[in-house]
């Protein structure tokens, strides 16, 4: 059966339609739903209702495996893969860095990607940071803002957490940002998809305390984790200056 090849005019015409959508889905956010503390939460009852569904979830499953799934890897281990996930996930960061016409940002990850490919044995060894080159990271959500697209409401995705609808189709199209997709053949071209959730399950085991301590001690963990992830996003995208940012691992989480 002959392989899909996916033109360059399809995508552009893909991503201007999920921009629209996005934009749409910003535009249609009821208007009282933000509060006085400036927080866009109109659907904060069906959220709460996803947010017990992800805490259920990560009790039963998510933290046993993560938890064991560092117990049993050495750290070296966890960090090749996390090296490995990271690497194979820099061609989307250049599209992204592009169409938000950022080319030193293209640039930076694209030497990034090549150094620890070829360097760095397919990515399984950051040698981009051993060399000491900067880092650089970004998604379609972040392209989106870039666009004029606003944030939209809070929302909780089931499994995946904390976002916004504008980060909600940002996740959807990033699915299809990266050029490896459609050049590299299977089952090779699911391995970054692969090392990603090993990456997600190894950061949840080493930070078990600190997450544990937002879900399951915190006085109310959906607003706790609704706050870092607001917080943090809008320092990522240049909203708020470093002095805003919130590190979950320096929470007193006792009374939140």
């Amino acid at each position: 059966m002959p392989k899909t090849v996916l033109s360059p005019d399809f995508m552009r015409k893909a991503l201007a339609l999920c921009a629209v959508l996005a934009m749409s889905a910003c535009a249609t956010s009821q208007p009282g739903g933000v509060g006085a503390d400036g927080i866009n939460d109109p659907h904060e009852q069906a959220n709460r209702k996803v947010h017990a569904f992800n805490r259920s979830l990560d009790r039963a499953l998510v933290r046993p495996a993560a938890r064991g799934y560092s117990t049993i890897l050495p750290d070296e281990i966890e960090d090749s893969v996390g090296d490995f996930a990271t690497n194979l996930g820099q061609p989307s960061v250049v599209v992204n860095s592009l169409l938000q016409g950022d080319l030193k940002g293209a640039g930076v990850s694209t030497a990034r990607f090549l150094v620890n490919t070829v360097v760095g044995v397919g990515g399984l060894i950051n040698a981009a940071d051993e060399l000491n080159m900067p880092d650089h990271d970004t998604d379609f959500g972040a392209t989106l803002h870039t666009w004029g697209v606003g944030g939209g409401a809070y929302v909780e995705l089931p499994g995946l957490g904390p976002s916004t609808q504008r980060d909600t189709v940002g996740k959807v199209v990033d699915l299809f940002t990266n050029p490896l997709s459609y050049t590299v053949d299977s089952p090779e071209k699911y391995y970054g998809t692969g090392a990603s959730v090993a990456s997600r399950l190894s950061d949840r085991g080493r930070y078990s305390d600190t997450v544990d301590s937002i879900l399951y001690e915190s006085a109310d963990s959906y607003a706790q984790a609704r706050l870092i992830y607001l917080q943090n996003r809008r320092f990522e995208l240049g909203q708020e200056d470093a002095s805003s940012e919130i590190d979950p691992f320096e929470l007193d989480t006792e009374g939140f």
